[in-house]
C-alpha cells in the first residue's frame, strides 16, 4: 500500500477541492467468510479511493492481496477505540473532496461495526454517502434459519452482564417479528439459556456458525435444546435467529403481565402512553384495558402498608 499517485495525475481530492466540490463516503461490504463472495465493485473502489479507512489494516492487507488489487490512497485504521477521534479527520478529508472508502473486518460497516458516527457526521455536512452492497451475516442467517423472514428486527450483541442481558430480552419478549442477534461463542450457552428463560424453552431458533466458511453449521431447535447443545462448547462466528412471539388472543395475557410489560418499557425509556399502546398491540387487547390495569396496580401499591 502506498500514498504515491500515478505519474502525471493529480489526486482526486486535489481536483475536487479546486472545483469547490465535496467528496464521497463509500461504505463497502466485505466477505463474511469466503473471499469469493467479495462484490466486484469492491476491488475497483479499493484502487480508486483517496483514503481507505479500515477496522483492521492487517485484514485489509490480506483482503487486497486476495483480490489482487493495489491501493494507492492513504490507509488509516478506524476501529471502536479511535472512531470518535478519527471521524473529524475523515470528515475534513471528505469536505476537501476526497473519496473515502470505509471497510470493516467482515460485512457492512456501521452494522455492529464502526461507521455510524462517520455516516452521521458526513450527512450533517451534506456530504454524499453511498455503498457497495456486500455479504451480510444478518441476512444470510435469516435465509438459512427456516424461520419467518417477512418481518424481522436486528438486536446486535446483548449485554455481557446477566442481569442486563435478561432486561434487554424482556424488552422484546412480546416482539412478533423474527429476532436476530450476534453473540460471542464463549457466551452463547448463557445467552441461549437466558432466551429460553424469557421466551420459553420451546421457542424455535437457529444458531448459525461460521457462515460461508469451511465449517459452516446451522443448528435448529427449541431454545432449551439449543442451550443444552451450546453448553458443550461452540467455536466460531455466531449469529442467532429467534422466532417471534406468537400472537396472543384476547384474555391470554393477564393484568399482572400487562403491567409488567408496561413497566419494562418505561424503564427502557418509553413514555407511559407509548408503552401502553405498544403493550396493547402486542397482547391484542384494547389500550383502555392496559391503562386500567396500570392504574389499578398503582392504586394497589399506594394502599399497601
Amino acid at each position: 500500500m502506498t500514498t504515491d499517485q500515478p505519474h502525471g495525475t493529480e489526486p482526486t481530492s486535489t481536483v475536487a477541492a479546486a472545483e469547490g466540490l465535496t467528496g464521497t463516503l463509500v461504505l463497502a461490504g466485505t466477505p463474511i467468510g469466503d473471499l469469493a463472495d467479495a462484490p466486484p465493485r469492491l476491488a475497483a473502489e479499493l484502487e480508486r479511493a483517496d483514503v481507505v479507512a479500515a477496522e483492521d489494516t492487517r485484514r485489509l492487507r490480506r483482503l487486497t492481496q486476495g483480490l489482487g488489487v493495489h491501493t494507492t490512497g492513504r490507509v488509516l485504521s478506524y476501529f471502536e477505540g479511535n472512531e470518535s477521534a478519527r471521524t473529524p479527520e475523515l470528515v475534513e478529508a471528505l469536505a476537501g473532496g476526497a473519496r473515502v472508502l470505509l471497510v470493516t473486518d467482515a460485512g457492512m460497516p456501521s452494522v455492529s461495526d464502526p461507521g455510524y458516527r462517520l455516516v452521521a457526521a458526513a450527512v450533517e455536512k451534506d456530504i454524499k454517502v453511498t455503498a457497495v452492497p456486500g455479504p451480510s451475516a444478518v441476512l444470510t442467517a435469516l435465509a438459512l434459519s427456516g424461520l419467518p423472514v417477512d418481518r424481522f428486527c436486528f438486536e446486535g450483541f446483548l449485554p455481557r452482564k446477566a442481569g442486563e442481558r435478561l432486561g434487554r430480552l424482556r424488552e422484546v419478549e412480546g416482539e412478533r417479528r423474527t429476532l436476530v442477534y450476534f453473540e460471542a461463542p464463549h457466551r452463547l450457552d448463557a445467552t441461549l439459556a437466558a432466551m429460553a428463560e424469557v421466551f420459553g424453552a420451546e421457542r424455535r431458533a437457529a444458531v448459525c456458525r461460521e457462515l460461508t466458511k469451511t465449517y459452516e453449521e446451522v443448528k435448529r431447535g427449541g431454545l432449551g435444546e439449543l442451550a443444552a447443545w451450546a453448553a458443550e462448547g461452540v467455536r466460531g462466528e455466531i449469529t442467532v435467529v429467534v422466532e417471534g412471539a406468537p400472537a396472543a388472543g384476547p384474555g391470554d395475557v393477564d393484568d399482572e403481565e400487562l403491567v409488567r410489560r408496561v413497566r419494562v418499557r418505561e424503564e427502557a425509556g418509553e413514555r407511559r402512553k407509548e408503552a401502553i399502546a405498544a403493550v396493547a398491540a402486542e397482547a391484542g387487547v384494547p389500550k383502555r384495558d392496559v391503562f386500567d390495569a396500570v392504574v389499578a396496580a398503582k392504586n394497589a401499591a399506594q394502599k399497601a402498608p
